[in-house]
């Protein structure tokens, strides 16, 4: 192995998610935005289908031609940027639902694709995306007619559930939905965690899915692999990296292996974290520096010919807590170099 491998483990995502939809007694949908996270939209869609997932969100209509291909003619694909300029070939030929976000959306979307599905999003309080409040009252009588494959909202708190802000938004979509046909949905990874009056009709996890907080329960999806390149010695006082930022205290042995911050590996994570040989940590020392790291190995019998930075003992959460950043973050941003491979 001479590059970086990237290990997707797709029962272990497939069980994530059945624990999810075992909290709700709702229909469950799965986000694969951002390619899955960065996990791969085709082999994580297909796997999700193959589980009973029948709808699937995405950020793009771009990304839903991909998770078209992946899960087949019959499930539903929203996009939650909606409607965009230039987007109507797209929404068709891969059969796209658009998540409404604006009036200018609405209109254009009704010119352009009139019989198309198309669903609306609400904006509670989160000020991203979304149709207004008052936008909304005035387009109401005009769209509930047409009868919206969807209606959906984004809590902004709620991987923190004591945030007033949650009970706020849950109040303003009931105020906004109550008495509409068409299926609700307000709930995200953290929402579902909530409890049942943020259910509705549909959840749609994510990020717990993919083995991130908040669902504590959520088991490791993803490992990493970082070939050795080479072991050296290096004597007391000597140091390691970029800005001598570590100096050895004893005589060491530092394995220097082939990935750093452009495999996503950010720069920040540095000193806490370690990297292992089967169960046994070794701890990064020095900068993280753009292709490389380098790993004490010191207390190991022999030279190891990869350590694991990604797995069971260490998460994307805790390589996020190093870095001061989020584990959509880390996920997001592992790199196009590694190999990649999956446990069906």
């Amino acid at each position: 192995m001479s590059t970086a491998r990237l290990t997707i483990n797709l029962y272990t995502l497939a069980s994530n998610w059945q624990a999810l939809d075992a909290k709700t007694s709702c229909e469950t949908g799965a986000v694969v935005k951002a390619d899955a996270y960065g996990l791969g939209a085709g082999p994580v869609s297909a796997a999700l289908a193959e589980e009973g997932v029948r709808n699937f969100f995405v950020a793009a209509a771009e990304e839903g031609a991909a998770v078209r291909e992946a899960v087949g003619p019959d499930a539903t694909i929203s996009v939650f940027s909606g409607h965009m300029e230039g987007d109507s070939d797209l929404l068709r030929q891969h059969n796209l639902t658009p998540l409404l976000n604006s009036s200018e959306q609405f209109r254009r979307h009704r010119q352009a694709l009139p019989e198309h599905a198309f669903g609306i999003q609400l904006d509670t309080g989160m000020n991203r995306l979304g149709i207004e409040p008052a936008d909304w009252a005035a387009l109401r009588t005009e769209i509930e007619p047409l009868n919206p494959s969807l209606v959906m909202s984004h809590l902004a708190c709620a991987d923190e559930p004591d945030n007033p802000m949650n009970r706020h938004q849950l109040r303003v979509f009931r105020e906004l939905t109550d008495g509409s046909a068409a299926p609700r949905s307000l709930a995200a990874t953290g929402g579902i965690l909530l409890g049942s009056d943020y259910h509705f009709d549909l959840c749609r996890p994510g990020i717990g899915m993919y083995g991130g907080q908040p669902f504590a329960h959520a088991k490791p999806v993803v490992t990493v692999d970082l070939p050795v390149i080479q072991v050296r010695e290096v004597e007391p006082g000597e140091s390691v990296g970029y800005g001598n930022s570590w100096v050895a205290r004893r005589k060491s042995r530092i394995a220097t292996v082939a990935a750093g911050y452009a495999d996503g590996l950010h720069r920040a994570i540095g000193g806490g974290i370690d990297a292992f040989v089967a169960d046994r940590p070794c701890p990064i020392v020095g900068r993280i520096s753009m292709d490389l790291i380098t790993i004490d190995v010191t207390d190991l019998p022999e030279d190891p010919e990869r350590l694991r930075i990604l797995n069971g003992h260490q998460t994307v959460d805790d390589l996020a807590e190093a870095a001061g950043t989020i584990g959509y973050e880390i996920l997001t941003s592992l790199g196009a170099r590694y190999s990649r491979g999956y446990i069906e």
